[in-house]
């Protein structure tokens, strides 16, 4: 079996790549570094955005784990331009997988580009490791895994928030951890 902890980043000063955590979000890392100590992560990997990796940082230095940067778990990019009406067109891609808006990436997209990445893990000899991304593409990630989870649980993530999939060949079991 493989233990797989999907990590939402903790509370940043918004949504760009070098957005750093705020005070609490700093405060939040270390109290994930402190709830991980017991997982026998020893694997870690991580979008590059600045509030990914501070997420990550004290759990990677206290138990000496390189973090690995990969690009494919940035966030997910849902138009090249802001939209007013983000969150009803977010919702939209949620039960139309494949709809993209200009410059954007669909469900599908983003999320295949997240899942080679836990499947790329599951490869891998080590038995448990850390994702550290960003909530729509968490979410994404999931309802891989469980078709039943959506928009209404992208809704309810925090930040942070950790969810431990247990993988068994090709059975996954999803269990939230921290919220």
């Amino acid at each position: 079996m493989k233990k797989i902890y999907l990590i939402r980043h903790c509370r940043a000063y918004g949504q760009a790549e070098t957005a750093d955590l705020t005070e609490e979000g700093k405060l939040q890392a270390k109290e994930l570094a402190e709830a991980l100590k017991p997982k026998d992560i020893q694997y870690i990997v991580s979008s590059p955005y600045v509030r990914a990796m501070e997420t990550i940082a004290p759990f990677a230095t206290e138990a000496g784990i390189p973090v690995v940067a990969d690009e494919r778990l940035i966030e997910r990019i849902l138009a090249d331009e802001p939209l007013d009406d983000w969150y009803e067109r977010l919702k939209a891609t949620f039960t139309d997988l494949n709809l993209s808006y200009p410059g954007g990436e669909s469900s599908q997209e983003a999320m295949s580009r997240g899942v080679a990445v836990i499947e790329s893990i599951m490869g891998r000899t080590e038995s448990s490791a850390a994702v550290v991304t960003h909530g729509c593409l968490l979410a994404l990630i999931l309802k891989h895994f469980n078709q039943d989870l959506g928009f209404a649980d992208w809704e309810k993530l925090t930040n942070p928030d950790v969810y431990e999939l247990n993988i068994e060949g090709r059975k996954v079991n999803i269990k939230r951890l921290l919220h």
